[in-house]
């Protein structure tokens, strides 16, 4: 987690324009896996555009992260900044809910 701190430590803050720093949780392959990376990265680049930085964790791979962020299902994001930290379980397939959980405003 070293990088993340270094991140969030050394990227200047900007109201305006924060850069959102999101960790998303995945188990291997697995379908829902895959749509909520798909879906999550087009969230991200439609309303984030630039300001986004997306750090996808595979749990097999990494699990002491898992146990880390005390991970209770998944696929899981995890909004670190800007804000306080909040957490979203499912695929990402529904865009309003993963804008809100980001702070955003929905779409109509």
């Amino acid at each position: 987690m070293a990088g993340l701190d270094e991140f969030l430590e050394n990227t200047p803050y900007d109201k305006d324009n924060p850069t959102y720093v999101l960790r998303l949780f995945i188990i291997g392959a697995s379908p829902n896996s895959i749509r909520a990376v798909e879906n999550l990265t087009a969230i991200c680049e439609k309303h984030l555009q630039n300001n986004y930085q997306l750090e996808i964790i595979d749990v097999h791979q990494q699990p002491e992260l898992a146990v880390d962020e005390d991970i209770i299902a998944l696929p899981l994001l995890v909004k670190k900044a800007p804000g306080t930290v909040r957490r979203l379980i499912g695929d990402m397939s529904n865009t309003n809910r993963v804008l809100k959980g980001l702070g955003l405003p929905e779409i109509s």
